[in-house]
């Protein structure tokens, strides 16, 4: 170690004399630079986009990489260091399962300082190469300006999977795949003349899901592993602004049921176990292997009156796709009266074995309440492992895992407490989920000034096979299709 140090220290000599006559005076730091974003000693996957950072208050920095791919020093401006994206993607490819060495050097009210190096895990593991998001201003005032993106997660490309300039400025949101497979898809188009979306490799399906024995048209959704059924809560859901305290926004239902949408028959499934009088049911999610449904139930209370009081425990319970029928037993799997803390948007990961989901106070969304983390439940073992490494003191929550579930994305207001931003996490072969990293920019001050959060980031495998054009043309032309309700 003495003798690689040397040898940086030497480079980063070299590199200074080119910058500074100062450059023989160096003061050597015993901490990490304070780099932004913050990608000190995180892991990361072998086929991410450049992590491009700076130092906010130097006056200049040089930054030198080491690994088994050899050693570079990054492309700098000022106080940024921009990596070389074929330099960056050959370090990567020899650098897998191993780790990268950074050493950042930065001049400071007149004083070159050499930081204590930090490191890049490489893992082993690849992350599904694609991210999708709704980019949306953190308030209602201008909410009718809302787009779904794809970010290839690679390079720094992002294109527009769906714009709501583009279909009469109507709400687009709830862009969810089927097991991180982009050739299934749905999101919500509220329009007069919308509905809910239903794409499969590439064409189209508008339904409206309202019928008169239901609340409202599906609303929270997930898909189920055949790709035949769609499970809904229906809700009726307000938006409150605080008027007192340090609080901003408070959504609650004042009542919510559950359904299954059939897409062979189109019919509306429902039972009397996930639409019980008495009960706030929402965030329906089936099992890996779609014999299960998982979802979130609270007694039902007095709203706004009791709109603090509301806690939803993790509930489950059978479901047959042979004959879309339900068990006749629920099981509580969490409950908020032994927890005293709420529960929101399950996730199981790919096979089965866990459970993420958002703990809060009280309520179902997550996104304004600063206490928001993320857990993780083992549906084997019931142990729950709060994941201290990735949680904040703000927001964690709208989390999505990879097909491999070596990975997860999640929505972070850490930084500001107003925008969601992405941040990925990897889980090692220990069980550990490792600290997170932020969604990579060319720019390193991006997020400084992109004034927009990042909704239900969602990680697939593969493009979306269709842009907001398409979207477009199928909002126009398609006829919504009507459903039949069941109740079994």
């Amino acid at each position: 170690m003495k003798q690689a140090y040397s040898f940086i220290s030497i480079l980063l000599i070299i590199a200074l004399s080119s910058c500074s006559d100062n450059s023989r005076d160096i003061e050597r730091v015993n901490s990490f630079p304070a780099i932004s974003p913050d990608y000190v000693n995180v892991t990361i996957p072998p086929n991410i986009a450049p992590l491009n950072f700076m130092i906010k208050d130097a006056e200049k920095i040089n930054v030198i990489i080491e690994g088994k791919g050899g050693t570079f020093t990054a492309r700098l401006s000022g106080n940024k260091a921009v990596i070389s994206p074929g330099k960056w993607r050959n370090l990567l490819q020899k650098s897998a399962g191993d780790s990268l060495s950074i050493t950042v050097s930065a001049l400071e009210g007149g004083t070159w300082r050499e930081y204590r190096p930090f490191h890049w895990h490489v893992a082993a593991d690849e992350i599904d190469p694609f991210l999708s998001y709704r980019l949306i201003e953190p308030g209602y005032e201008v909410w009718s300006r809302i787009s779904i993106s794809q970010r290839d997660l690679t390079t720094f490309r992002e294109r527009k999977l769906a714009d709501n300039n583009l279909i009469d400025d109507g709400c687009v949101n709830c862009h969810i795949y089927s097991q991180q497979d982009p050739s299934f898809s749905f999101f919500h188009l509220r329009h007069a003349g919308g509905g809910t979306m239903i794409q499969q490799d590439g064409k189209f399906r508008k339904i409206n899901t309202s019928t008169d024995s239901t609340i409202s048209a599906g609303v929270y959704g997930s898909w189920h592993p055949s790709g035949r059924y769609l499970a809904f809560s229906t809700n009726m859901i307000i938006p409150e602004f605080h008027s007192v305290r340090n609080k901003r926004l408070e959504v609650y239902d004042t009542i919510s049921d559950l359904m299954v949408l059939d897409l062979e028959r189109n019919e509306v499934i429902t039972s009397r176990v996930i639409a019980e009088k008495g009960s706030f049911e929402t965030f329906p999610v089936f099992s890996a292997d779609g014999t299960k449904l998982y979802f979130c139930s609270a007694h039902a209370l007095n709203m706004p009156e009791d709109y603090n009081k509301a806690r939803y425990s993790l509930c489950s319970v059978g479901f047959d796709p042979a004959t879309g029928s339900f068990g006749s037993i629920v099981d509580t799997l969490i409950s908020s009266d032994r927890t005293g803390s709420t529960v929101s948007h399950p996730k199981p990961s790919p096979d089965g074995r866990r459970l993420m989901f958002t703990s809060f106070d009280y309520g179902n969304f997550p996104v304004w309440h600063e206490e928001a983390e993320l857990h993780l439940l083992d549906l084997t073992t019931g142990t729950i492992d709060t994941l201290p490494s990735v949680n904040s003191r703000r927001s964690d929550s709208y989390h999505s895992w990879s097909s491999d579930g070596r990975w997860f994305v999640f929505a972070s207001k850490r930084v500001d407490n107003m925008y969601g931003r992405p941040y990925f996490a990897y889980i090692g072969s220990d069980g550990r989920a490792s600290k997170p990293f932020v969604l990579p920019q060319k720019d390193p001050e991006f997020y400084d000034y992109f004034l927009k959060s990042y909704n239900i980031p969602e990680l697939s495998n593969g493009p979306a096979p269709f842009n907001a054009r398409d979207v477009e043309r199928a909002f126009r032309r398609l006829e919504a299709e009507k459903v039949s309700f069941v109740r079994k």
